[in-house]
């Protein structure tokens, strides 16, 4: 596992200027400690992560295994294109609120990621069903889903929650416990699920 140093919050902001689906992190002191950039017209989920906008060091790249999967699994592997870790997306489970598995890379289960109420979820696509027009400003201002990693004894490690913004370009990434858990694996596992869930509706 790399140790990553990282100073807590984390903002993650999306680049709306952009066709692609990219977003730069950054920690509490200002310092960039990712460029994450989806690759478009893929067959499969790809998304590459850079150690900044220059693109010039790949970091990590996580793949979907399979192009139609119920049970969707992606592999995350590092810039040595050694696997680190994986993560399953419960598809079914999600239409009610997202969930996603973090697991180590014998693909046992170490952490999980869900949404905390599935009422956000509801309001935003009933909002969308009755106003379509309405719907951006609706998942930038109105509905602000928060989402939390817990390990497997449930102890929660992180909060990532939707910050109200245009276009819902912002999210902050808070740390909820002292407790050590493999943050490599968890915070690219977040990335995914960021990407993802941005995208839902």
């Amino acid at each position: 596992m790399q140790k990553m140093n990282i100073q807590y919050p984390l903002d993650l902001l999306f680049n709306v200027t952009t066709i692609s689906n990219d977003f730069t992190a950054s920690d509490a002191s200002g310092k960039v400690i990712f460029f994450v950039r989806e690759e478009l017209l893929k067959l499969k989920d790809h998304v590459k992560i850079y150690s900044n906008e220059s693109k010039s060091e790949l970091l990590y790249e996580i793949k979907s295994n399979k192009i139609i999967d119920l049970q969707q699994t992606f592999t995350i592997t590092n810039g040595q294109n050694e696997v680190i870790g994986k993560v399953r997306k419960k598809t079914l489970k999600s239409f009610v609120k997202a969930t996603y598995y973090i697991q180590n890379t014998e693909g046992h289960t170490t952490y999980t990621i869900n949404e905390r109420s599935f009422l956000s979820r509801f309001f935003n696509l009933l909002f969308e069903e009755l106003i379509p027009i309405a719907g951006d400003f609706a998942d930038g201002y109105v509905f602000n889903p928060k989402y939390v990693v817990k390990d497997v004894q449930k102890n929660e490690l992180l909060e990532m929650i939707k910050e109200r913004s245009l276009l819902g370009r912002k999210f902050t990434v808070k740390r909820l416990s002292t407790n050590a858990f493999n943050e490599e694996r968890v915070l690219l596992s977040l990335i995914l699920m960021i990407i993802q869930q941005r995208r839902r509706s």
